[in-house]
């Protein structure tokens, strides 16, 4: 079986502070939304939670969904605004993730799932000759071990691609990412995924912050990162944009299969005219304490 390296737990305690700000140029109605703003209790324990919305809403209820998120829907009267603020506040304390040691046990790459696959939705694979043949060459260079390819993945990603941010738009396709040798982490994380699940790997998007690594600009963002899943182990996370495996700076939202499902804030709103023009400001702040 695959054994994990002795060490004495890290248990961090962090302050996360997440305003998000829509403008209109003209007033909307809202409709429903879906919050994904509460922490993932994995290796996270929440201590506090606060969540104020501008303007108040008629209903606010928290729900589970189907990939284990604690979500929360709102619901907003027929009044009309030009702004929605929604301000989240979160303590929580955060354990890492026990450091692997060898693949002890752990079948070589790639992985064939069972006949009746309860993962089957994360290992939904991405057929470009680019991602194979990188995942083909990840893998024999560590012999196919697979937690030695899973790091490799990691550092390879992070050495070889110029990490940006990049605030708005969904993820670029893995094809993409690599021929344009660039991406922010959603699109790193997407093409990890797509390099895991070519080997058979189940896989998941997950979105939520990081506070121990320096970002690009200094400043604290959404982060995004990929999570795979290992026989015995669980689900394991390395972050390829900051080059590391998930840690107690990392802390979970909501997890995927793929990014759509894990949107911190999605809904929509009802105007009256041809057109309206918005605008998305945020700050995060993610402290000690």
């Amino acid at each position: 079986m695959a054994v994990f390296d002795p060490e004495p737990k890290l248990v961090e305690r962090w302050s996360i502070r997440h305003e998000t700000t829509y403008r209109y140029d003209t007033h909307v109605a809202f409709a429903p939304h879906v919050l994904r703003l509460s922490p993932r209790p994995e290796r996270v324990r929440t201590i506090a939670r606060q969540l104020r919305i501008t303007p108040t809403p008629i209903e606010v209820a928290d729900f589970s969904d189907a990939f284990g998120n604690t979500c929360t829907r709102v619901t907003f009267g027929a009044a009309t605004t030009n702004e929605l603020i929604i301000e989240s506040r979160v303590d929580v304390e955060t354990e890492a993730q026990p450091a692997h040691g060898h693949d002890l046990g752990l079948p070589l790459l790639p992985w064939s799932p069972p006949p009746w696959d309860p993962l089957a939705a994360f290992r939904q694979p991405d057929d470009s000759a680019e991602v194979a043949a990188l995942a083909r060459r990840l893998s024999f260079e560590v012999d196919r071990a697979p937690l030695a390819f899973f790091e490799r993945l990691c550092n390879t990603l992070y050495t070889t691609l110029d990490r940006q941010i990049r605030v708005e738009g969904f993820a670029q396709t893995p094809a993409q990412t690599l021929a344009s040798g660039r991406g922010a982490c959603r699109d790193l994380t997407v093409l990890y995924l797509a390099v895991c699940r070519n080997l058979g790997v189940a896989g998941r998007f997950v979105s939520g912050y990081q506070g121990q690594e320096q970002s690009p600009d200094g400043k604290r963002h959404l982060h995004a990162w990929p999570e795979v899943f290992v026989p015995e182990l669980g689900w394991l996370g390395w972050d390829p944009t900051h080059g590391v495996r998930a840690g107690a700076g990392h802390v979970a939202l909501s997890a995927a299969p793929e990014q759509a499902g894990t949107m911190p804030v999605d809904g929509g709103f009802y105007f009256n005219g041809p057109t309206v023009t918005s605008t998305l400001t945020y700050s995060i702040a993610f402290d000690p304490i």
